[in-house]
């Protein structure tokens, strides 16, 4: 099978991981990250202070502080940390029709969050309740796009690629379908998640049909319309005019 190497657009670092960080200094860093991580899972993340942390860690209170100052602090960088293994895992992504290459863009992020779904399932009231710290925060926006991004590359560079007024706007929903997928699989009480694994099977087997239908005019506009509420509400970009304004 051929694979592309194209690496997707690289999106903005955010500040916080200390600089010139020596390796004793970025092996004490993930020694506490990984506390902390652990604690969130085993409490909540209301419940794990960072003073409890540093005891599980064996550290002082002020030597945790220095490198994660608050427990938001911890989230950004699982935010992080995650965002980076998938986009260098998606970078496999084969070569192929759009559709094949999204399911491959949403088994990936499955694959890449599975070991982590206790802590995440644990943080769900902070990613998608807290507008300061969750995951459409503006924080937290290095993630969202490093992964949003993937999934317009899934769309834009396909061999059956939409027309390029839809085909970048279907990435962008398609990625919002993703995060509905991810919410539904850390809700899953199924033995072993199995109905989220048939969740995607459904929509493995939808997608033709929305291959068809995407040739119709109204199905361009609702796109569009669509792409422009989420930038709006979600990415935080202007719209000038409300949907159905001419």
């Amino acid at each position: 099978m051929f694979i592309e190497t194209v690496k997707a657009p690289e999106v903005p670092r955010r500040p916080g991981r200390p600089r010139g960080t020596t390796p004793q200094g970025a092996k004490t860093r993930r020694r506490l990250f990984d506390a902390a991580v652990a604690l969130m899972a085993e409490r909540g993340y209301e419940a794990a202070t960072l003073r409890d942390v540093a005891a599980k860690a064996k550290v002082s209170p002020s030597l945790l502080y220095r490198y994660f100052p608050s427990k938001q602090s911890v989230v950004l960088a699982l935010y992080d940390e995650l965002s980076a293994r998938y986009a260098d895992a998606a970078l496999a992504m084969p070569a192929g029709r759009w559709r094949e290459r999204f399911l491959f863009a949403l088994r990936t992020s499955l694959g890449v969050l599975k070991p982590h779904r206790a802590t995440l399932s644990k943080l769900t009231p902070i990613l998608i309740g807290d507008v300061d710290e969750g995951l459409f925060s503006a924080k937290t926006a290095f993630s969202r796009l490093r992964v949003m991004r993937t999934f317009e590359h899934a769309i834009v560079g396909a061999k059956d690629a939409p027309r390029p007024e839809i085909a970048a706007p279907l990435g962008r929903l398609l990625y919002l379908l993703h995060l509905a997928v991810l919410l539904w699989w850390l809700m899953d009480r199924s033995p072993w998640q199995k109905a989220t694994a048939g969740l995607v099977t459904l929509i493995q087997e939808t997608l033709p049909s929305a291959s068809l239908v995407l040739r119709f005019a109204p199905v361009t506009r609702l796109l569009r319309t669509g792409d422009a509420l989420f930038g709006a509400a979600l990415i935080g970009q202007r719209t000038d005019n409300p949907p159905g304004a001419h």
